[in-house]
């Protein structure tokens, strides 16, 4: 997987990171090249060790289900498009998941990720309008100017009417979504296969009352502790007090 520079994304994930007041919002878009050279064809052959690339494996349910009628669950069953069992081949998950790795190294690792951590989400639409409401919730009306610009963005890289769109349901345990102070969180992949291309559209909502981003104010406070411990050893002239007789 390799990072492509995109200026737009760049400025994009700068004003999607804010301060609301009560909380704080970080958000990013990314996107990746999913052509494998190197290191990525060496991890790919370890992964393959636990199943051939084309084989398929269940994923958990789309986050959409939640908003679908019972009537329309009869109807995609009777179609044979029962979104309850989507499937995706593990070379695609692969994908996935160095698309995790590569967005949040060196500080997290998700190599041991499973296919039912992830769902594929069937309506862009749905996708939007959730992404939409989250940040128009937390942000305000400041939103307004940037949802437009953000969605032209992603479709002139991505092409979102030829993509299919997955999500990814975090294990709390071992990544940022679920540190303290978290209020909730979204991550979605756009994968266009024939452009071989993937866009990470992640962010996270997290207290500004709880420990995180308290980092910088705890460095001060201990910087200052070890003056004072430093200066405990030393007499008002200047002189260490182990020197002065």
């Amino acid at each position: 997987m390799k990072l492509l520079e995109n200026s737009s994304f760049e400025a994009l994930s700068s004003r999607l990171c804010v301060e609301t007041g009560e909380s704080r919002i970080l958000g990013r878009i990314e996107s990746y090249s999913c052509k494998m050279a190197g290191d990525d064809k060496h991890m790919f052959k370890q992964f393959c060790q636990e199943g051939e690339p084309h084989v398929l494996e269940a994923l958990s349910p789309p986050q959409s289900t939640s908003a679908t009628s019972p009537s329309q669950l009869g109807k995609s069953s009777e179609d044979g498009e029962n979104p309850l069992s989507d499937k995706v081949c593990r070379k695609t998950l692969f994908y996935l998941i160095t698309t995790l790795n590569e967005s949040f190294r060196p500080d997290y690792d998700f190599s041991a990720a499973r296919a039912h951590e992830f769902s594929r989400e069937p309506s862009l639409n749905w996708v939007v309008n959730a992404v939409n409401s989250s940040l128009f919730s937390s942000v305000g009306e400041e939103f307004n100017s940037v949802g437009p610009e953000l969605w032209n963005a992603i479709d002139q890289e991505i092409n979102l009417q030829s993509c299919d769109i997955y999500s990814y349901n975090p294990d709390l345990d071992s990544d940022p979504f679920g540190e303290e102070g978290s209020l909730w969180s979204f991550n979605y992949f756009f994968y266009n296969k024939k452009l071989k291309r993937i866009v990470f559209f992640t962010c996270r909502s997290v207290s500004v009352l709880s420990g995180y981003g308290r980092g910088s104010l705890d460095n001060e406070l201990d910087m200052e502790l070890e003056d004072e411990e430093e200066m405990d050893g030393f007499t008002e002239e200047g002189f260490p007090r182990a020197l002065c007789v």
